[in-house]
């Protein structure tokens, strides 16, 4: 029997019983709707958590300490050939040998340091971190009230909320809601605090001290500390700090990396450091890499490790989340395949109903020459075409079911003055699979009516009325 034949006898004798056949085809409707809903929404929350992660700037960074540092002696890189005591000192020429690594974007040194601000003549003593400039599309400064830096190297700061309300003398009473940014950053913006800051200069010279600063000697290292004074222009105040994920301090001031650069402030690196004291090359205790492509960070930190030093991504710490999603959509899609097995029982009875009511039919093909194989592939024909039917069905069913629980979602995000997500999203391959799977789920089960169909004695098959 040709191809064209097998799918129109299919299609004319699926017409015949339209309520019944329909019925079927719409069970497996909703178990292709149910398995495409329920992956969706896993898939749209790992893509949430992910969306999150790049755009905090943490997912695409690899976090370099040196190896010297014992503190950050990682023993899981005992393998390294280099020792820790003779691995090289993270400077500044290591950092831009960093930055020349293939796949790495930019590599910055995480500057740090605890100073006193003055605000209207009274000093206030926090920590304060320089951020790069491409921290503008920062995720931690969505909802930030002002602007950011308008250039690499502004004086210009963004305080942290808890900050900008100690500046103003206000503080959340126990038990009640946090003040708003709006609030506390309305009489703060424009306004200018001065930053006092020690800057170490280095010389070969005797120490000799002056007017200006308080000079030491250690070692064979000579150095003096001056004091020093900046004015800078409050232009923002933000809820977070987009670096707290790196230290157990959380900066509540952050300025321009530049200009924090060129400021040369003393950092307690250049305090432990003596090696290099008289070289005036900068020494950093964490140097972050940024990584074009997030599926590269492997590679980036294997080619850091081999220079002597050691890394730390979030790609390590979200190993366990990303299991834990595996497991859920594997979860989802078993519990939304059981409404597809429930309705392949459908399919079974339909099929085994069609055999009873076509037996004749089924005599008559026999008699004139049609094969066991021709009659077994009617049947898979038939199963088959509710099956694709069903599946495309089920997939814009669920497609919709999605947009609606999406839809839901944001308008109560909303309600709660959140910003809306997407936390529902079906890739093609979802799409394809979960037809391909219908389809196939339908085949099985037409084996069982398709054999028994094959089976009937066309002799008795023609007397039955």
């Amino acid at each position: 029997m040709k191809a064209y034949d097998l799918a129109e006898l299919a299609v004319r004798n699926l017409r015949e019983s339209v309520l019944r056949n329909s019925l079927t085809t719409v069970g497996i409707s909703v178990g292709v709707a149910s398995l495409v809903a329920m992956l969706s929404l896993g898939i749209g929350l790992q893509q949430l958590a992910t969306r999150r992660l790049v755009r905090s700037g943490l997912f695409d960074t690899v976090v370099v300490t040196s190896r010297r540092d014992l503190r950050n002696f990682n023993r899981s890189d005992d393998a390294s050939p280099v020792d820790p005591a003779q691995s090289p000192v993270l400077d500044e020429p290591s950092r831009q040998k960093i930055e020349q690594l293939p796949n790495v974007l930019e590599a910055y040194p995480d500057l740090r340091f605890i100073t006193s601000f003055s605000f209207e003549e009274k000093p206030h003593l926090t920590m304060a971190a320089g951020v790069p400039f491409s921290y503008k599309t920062n995720d931690a400064f969505e909802g930030m009230q002002g602007t950011f830096f308008s250039a690499e190297n502004a004086p210009e700061i963004i305080l942290q909320k808890t900050f900008a309300a100690e500046l103003q003398g206000k503080t959340a009473k126990p038990g009640s809601e946090e003040l708003p940014v709006a609030e506390l950053a309305k009489p703060l913006l424009g306004k200018e605090m001065t930053m006092r800051y020690q800057e170490r200069i280095d010389s070969p010279a005797d120490p000799a001290t002056d007017s200006q600063g308080v000079s030491a000697e250690m070692g064979r290292a000579n150095y003096s500390i001056q004091s020093h004074e900046l004015k800078l222009r409050i232009v923002g105040v933000t809820d977070l700090d987009p670096d707290s994920m790196r230290g157990p301090v959380r900066a509540r001031v952050l300025l321009p990396l530049k200009l924090l650069e060129s400021l040369h402030v003393m950092q307690p690196t250049g305090m432990r450091d003596t090696t290099q004291a008289t070289s005036k090359i900068p020494t950093y205790s964490t140097v972050s890499v940024r990584v074009k492509d997030p599926g590269k960070i492997q590679l980036v930190e294997n080619a850091v490790k081999k220079m002597g030093f050691n890394t730390f991504s979030i790609l390590d710490a979200t190993r366990s989340v990303r299991r834990f999603f595996t497991v859920l959509d594997l979860f989802l899609g078993i519990f939304g395949s059981l409404a597809l097995a429930v309705a392949s029982i459908g399919i079974v009875n339909t099929l085994v109903m069609a055999i009873l009511e076509r037996r004749r039919e089924i005599g008559i093909m026999k008699a004139i020459g049609a094969a066991d194989a021709d009659i077994k592939k009617l049947f898979f024909t038939e199963a088959g075409v509710m099956g694709l039917m069903g599946g495309a069905l089920g997939v814009a069913l669920g497609w919709i079911i999605g947009r609606v629980i999406n839809l839901g979602t944001n308008v109560y995000l909303r309600s709660q003055d959140l910003a809306p997500e997407q936390i529902w999203f079906v890739p093609w391959w979802l799409v394809g699979g979960a037809i391909g799977f219908a389809i196939v789920v339908s085949l099985l089960s037409g084996l069982y009516p398709a054999a028994r169909a094959a089976r009937l004695d066309p002799v008795q098959a023609l007397r039955y009325e």
